[in-house]
């Protein structure tokens, strides 16, 4: 792999020269880039990449604790609790967290989580309370939430939520109250702040691990989702009802109690406004996964994405068919990603996933998380970014909303083409090449790009274009040069990512 690392996007200008197939082959049996007749195949929304902020990071909890803190002989002895450490409040004023976080905007933050399912929301200015009332098992202050609202109000984002559903919630026959959501949407309304869409609860396909009441079915979460529904529809009807938000169904990681299947068959059968699922390809060693550094430039392992959906891509084919399909949370592995996660090699993953799954009209992709664990975007306590942050930073900066689809090509990089983001007639096009080995391609005209690589696979760090990207010393985001480059022949080196944008503007 190439010692240096260039962050390509190539800026193409469209001319009248852009004629024939988009993937072709030259003389020299070079591929050339074409972009005449395209197809459009999709259109996602403009906050089609958007991030989890987890509930456990509003409020502070357990939450999972990085390898170099894990003490084996703890694990052996406490099991799974030792995997988990308690982590402050996020705070959520932090200049540079906001900073961070609005150059990835216009995008959608998701509180929710597990921890979401067993939150007491305490309405009131007193201290917060040390201990959670029965039912609970957490507490979520006023200042806490005041805090959601106004970074989400900082960062152009639109707030995505879900509610508890523990026992504490329900009347003495066990049925749903609104005794938890009402206080927190009326709270919502009083600072100006709106949550956009929320679903009932996090992950009902593993509520019997989530905080649920013992016994909870199928038939239950219909029972509650229409009285959620029924309440949400008198007193907050501008918020978007999601779900059911299950994973891990289709053979991808087992342990769900509630198939996807026999929620959507229930009795009243839940309706959706936006299908919702979460998507992990696997889990990670925490949790004594058997994922490695080299399958993550595998062909199986980027194409995942695609088979996670699919599942549920059919169960919404079947049952809403005309529900747009929410992915609502997703990243490296399961149970705070894997060490790698927080190194260049998943700038891979992160980008095909997008880039795939745009093509199968996903509409929002959402990053667990924006800053906890091995698989933020951001390190937890100094919040600087990751490889991933910049990738993200390159797709925000690029492709647009359009969604096009490209003929078959010769082996090779993997090719997405959107519509190039604030340009009239413009085309942006990202090109993976997860590949040990430099390849090539022929442009039709003169381009800027942006090459995305790192001194070694594993690295924590990333280069654009070979120069390092950070911060600058303000903790500001640095400008985002291209290259120039002429028509004819462009190399890609092995192990590295390439933007290309074709506009004609210039």
């Amino acid at each position: 792999m190439q010692k240096s690392i260039h962050q390509t996007t190539l800026v193409f200008v469209l001319t009248i020269f852009f004629v024939g197939s988009i993937w072709a082959q030259n003389d020299r049996n070079t591929p050339t880039l074409n972009l005449a007749n395209l197809k459009q195949v999709a259109e996602v929304e403009e906050r089609y990449q958007s991030v989890n902020v987890e509930m456990c990071e509003v409020v502070g909890g357990d939450f999972w604790i990085p390898y170099e803190l894990v003490d084996a002989e703890k694990v052996k002895a406490e099991g799974f609790a030792a995997l988990k450490r308690t982590i402050p409040a996020v705070n959520l004023y932090d200049k540079k967290l906001r900073t961070l976080a609005a150059a990835l905007g216009p995008m959608y933050i998701r509180v929710s989580g597990t921890w979401a399912n067993t939150t007491y929301f305490q309405d009131n200015d007193e201290p917060k309370l040390e201990t959670a009332p029965d039912g609970y098992e957490n507490v979520l202050t006023r200042a806490e939430w005041k805090g959601v609202i106004d970074f989400c109000k900082a960062t152009n984002s639109k707030l995505v939520t879900s509610f508890a559903i523990s026992d504490g919630i329900r009347d003495e026959d066990g049925n749903w109250t609104p005794v938890q959501i009402e206080p927190l949407i009326n709270f919502t309304k009083s600072l100006g702040g709106e949550i956009y869409a929320a679903e009932m609860f996090n992950e009902p396909s593993h509520a019997g691990h989530g905080g649920a009441p013992e016994g909870y079915d199928a038939a239950w979460y219909a029972r509650d989702f229409e009285l959620f529904n029924d309440f949400v529809d008198s007193a907050y009807p501008e918020m978007k009802i999601l779900g059911p938000g299950s994973t891990g169904e289709g053979g991808l990681i087992p342990g769900g109690t509630i198939s996807t299947d026999d929620i959507m068959t229930a009795t009243p059968n839940p309706e959706f406004q936006v299908f919702t699922y979460h998507y992990y390809g696997g889990v990670s060693q925490r949790c004594r996964g058997g994922l490695t550094p080299e399958n993550a430039l595998t062909k199986d392992w980027l194409s995942k994405t695609e088979l996670g959906l699919k599942y549920y891509e059919n169960a919404r084919n079947k049952y809403q068919p005309n529900a747009p399909i929410w992915l609502t949370e997703t990243a490296e592995a399961a149970c705070g990603g894997n060490p790698w996660a927080a190194t260049y090699v998943d700038c891979f993953r992160y980008l095909e996933q997008l880039g795939r799954l745009a093509k199968k009209d996903v509409q929002i992709v959402m990053h667990n998380t924006l800053c906890a664990s091995e698989y933020a975007l951001l390190e937890q306590e100094t919040h600087d970014p990751r490889p991933n942050y910049w990738a993200a930073v390159l797709w925000n900066k690029f492709m647009g909303t359009k969604v096009y689809n490209m003929e078959t090509q010769t082996d090779g990089p993997d090719i997405f083409i959107h519509n190039l983001k604030n340009s009239k007639n413009g085309f942006a096009v990202m090109i993976v090449n997860p590949e040990d080995k430099e390849t090539s391609i022929e442009i039709p005209a003169n381009a800027e790009r942006y090459l995305l690589t790192a001194d070694e696979i594993l690295a924590k760090s990333v280069r654009l274009n070979g120069e390092l990207l950070k911060l600058n010393s303000n903790d500001t985001l640095p400008e985002i040069k291209g290259e120039k480059v002429k028509a004819g022949e462009v190399k890609i080196p092995g192990q590295s990512i390439l933007f290309l944008t074709f506009s004609n503007n210039e």
